[in-house]
């Protein structure tokens, strides 16, 4: 045993570090953990894009890697904290079907926006001299062969229409969320606690894949206002809210319309099928606080 006084001290100062900062309040600890799991799904995704379009190293599908990969990484990281919503579609459903208690829920949305923001400014901050290169020193949220706005919010394509663009963001997030809802049914088919992070990235790697090119599949209001909103301060300005029609609006509220549907069409077309579904909501009428055989369901 080392009798050093001094020494002594040192190697106890990372404890009593972590005794101080030690956070006692739940809430607290599961929104930093949504802002860290969507700060690390926006940067990877969101330099994956930077890359790709002021250097022309990579492809669409690098996108769609760094973004399904993205997924995966926050999901491992935040998972265990705070179920890894990162999206405030999957949050707002997750309200409606009762595993996430509603007052928590603008908490989870602001934790997740800033999560955005703070990802997209350091993007910003890492390829800025390549944007600046790329696009001969300006800042050009959309149209033209020059915009990089693209880099951090998504924009429609000269062909969409709003109506359309609308429509592809409920189709694309209610397959999103009725997956989700899939993986984590304990009566279906639920692969291991493990691999969810893993077929989370590869759901969104797909749903880029295949439904991609209309508007770059936003499929989450945080994913796409934080960012705009800092590309917005940083010099774009009032482009990132006119731009396609004045397309700022759709990526925020389609998604939770298309997240709620997606849940809809699970529960009627699969989870209310199961055996045993009529005689747990009998028993969770008599008894509420009685746990759910969806291990899914938080912990109020």
């Amino acid at each position: 045993m080392n009798s050093n006084p001094t020494l002594r001290s040192l190697q106890a100062l990372p404890v009593q570090m972590q005794r101080k900062l030690h956070l006692k309040n739940k809430l607290l600890r599961e929104c930093l953990a949504e802002f860290l799991g969507v700060f690390l799904l926006i940067f990877i995704g969101g330099a994956a894009v930077a890359q790709v379009q002021t250097t022309g190293k990579g492809s669409y599908l690098s996108i769609n890697i760094g973004y399904g990969i993205g997924v995966m990484f926050a999901i491992y990281a935040a998972g265990g904290v705070s179920g890894a919503h990162l999206n405030p579609a999957v949050s707002i459903s997750f309200c409606v079907l009762g595993k996430l208690i509603w007052w928590k829920v603008p908490f989870y949305i602001f934790s997740q926006t800033f999560g955005a923001f703070t990802a997209a400014a350091v993007i910003f901050t890492m390829y800025y001299d390549s944007i600046m290169h790329f696009t001969g020193g300006q800042l050009i949220a959309d149209g033209g062969n020059l915009a990089t706005g693209g880099i951090f919010a998504t924009y429609p394509a000269s062909f969409l229409t709003t109506r359309n663009g609308f429509i592809d963001q409920i189709v694309a997030t209610g397959i999103l969320l009725l997956v989700i809802l899939s993986l984590n049914d304990s009566r279906n088919n639920e692969p291991p606690d493990f691999l969810k992070p893993l077929l989370v990235g590869a759901l969104v790697l797909v749903i880029g894949v295949a439904m991609g090119s209309n508007c770059g599949y936003p499929i989450n209001p945080a994913r796409d206002i934080g960012p705009r909103l800092f590309s917005y301060l940083a010099g774009y300005g009032p482009q990132v809210f006119t731009a396609g029609d004045h397309w700022w609006w759709v990526p925020i509220v389609a998604p939770v319309i298309g997240g709620l549907v997606g849940c809809f069409f699970y529960k009627i077309l699969i989870e209310i099928h199961h055996d045993d579904f009529e005689v747990e909501e009998i028993e969770l009428e008599k008894d509420p606080e009685r746990p759910r055989a969806d291990n899914s369901s938080e912990e109020k």
